[in-house]
């Protein structure tokens, strides 16, 4: 890429980042709330030390998102990024390697595909340093052992239950779908790309049950938090102001954080979705 689109790139990530963390994301941490013991200041340094790594071309899929994982635990010492990294990588390489932006579909299917068996190590060795919440031990495929399988099939594996392996699987078809459709709705309808990330949220939260909630909770407790969000997202989507919805947010964010629940699989999309926006868009703005 020429300097001036990687330079580009680079800020856009960096605005997907930054806009997942500044919105308002019930459960989630945000400029909002801190929570789950983290804090708004960990993501946001999380996003500026990884965003020139993302984007740095020499290095592979699984090599961005390995060496991103390794930065952040040096910088914040706890996991602020694992999924937003495992979706960003891809994409990002997508991105690079098309010259329209209708191609990028295709293209990023072709980018998941040719992950094989050196990447899936290094993904693993990713995610096991990066230790995300509830990751115990599976009969397949295990990221604590090395095995001679490419990405695609571990993620296959994996999809019934994890909704990033899931994307793998799709390519990408929530991103894509409806995440970019609720991005570009709402974003019109209220001239505010924050608060369509709020929408966004809202409404893969309460379309599918949140992997995260699922590993630490259960999947009973995933569903239930699933259903319990339905009402909140259409009330939310009402709103002509969506400002106005602040305190009813607040307050859906303080129940879910008092049980120690938090959706950030849904979180790590959602920054996925304004990825893929802003690409789809040409302009981060």
């Amino acid at each position: 890429m020429h300097s001036e689109q990687q330079a580009w790139l680079e800020k856009t990530v960096l605005a997907s980042f930054t806009g997942e963390i500044d919105a308002l994301k019930p459960g989630n941490v945000s400029r909002y709330a801190d929570g789950h013991g983290m804090q708004y200041q960990d993501f946001v340094q999380s996003a500026e030390i990884t965003a020139p790594i993302l984007c740095n071309s020499e290095y592979s899929v699984a090599q961005r998102i390995l060496q991103s994982v390794i930065a952040t635990q040096a910088a914040v010492g706890c996991n602020t990024n694992l999924g937003m990294l495992l979706l960003f990588a891809p994409l990002i390489r997508a991105y690079e390697g098309i010259e329209h932006v209708d191609l990028l579909q295709q293209q990023l299917k072709s980018t998941l595909v040719a992950l094989q068996h050196k990447a899936a190590q290094d993904i693993f060795a990713a995610i096991r340093l990066a230790k995300p919440a509830g990751l115990g031990q599976v009969a397949q495929y295990d990221v604590h052992f090395i095995t001679e399988v490419d990405v695609l099939t571990a993620m296959q594996a994996a999809a019934d239950h994890d909704l990033i392996a899931s994307e793998y699987v799709t390519g990408f078809s929530i991103i894509s779908t409806i995440g970019l459709d609720c991005l570009r709705e709402f974003s019109l309808r209220w001239n505010s790309v924050e608060w369509a990330t709020v929408a966004c949220y809202l409404t893969i939260m309460a379309s599918f049950p949140d992997s995260h909630i699922w590993r630490k909770h259960g999947k009973e407790t995933a569903d239930q938090t699933r259903m319990r969000t339905v009402p909140i997202m259409m009330q939310f989507k009402k709103n002509k102001r969506p400002a106005s919805a602040v305190s009813m947010l607040l307050d859906y964010d303080k129940e879910l954080k008092d049980s120690n629940i938090n959706p950030g699989t849904c979180a790590d999309l959602t920054a996925a979705c304004l990825l893929y926006y802003y690409m789809s868009a040409g302009s981060y703005l």
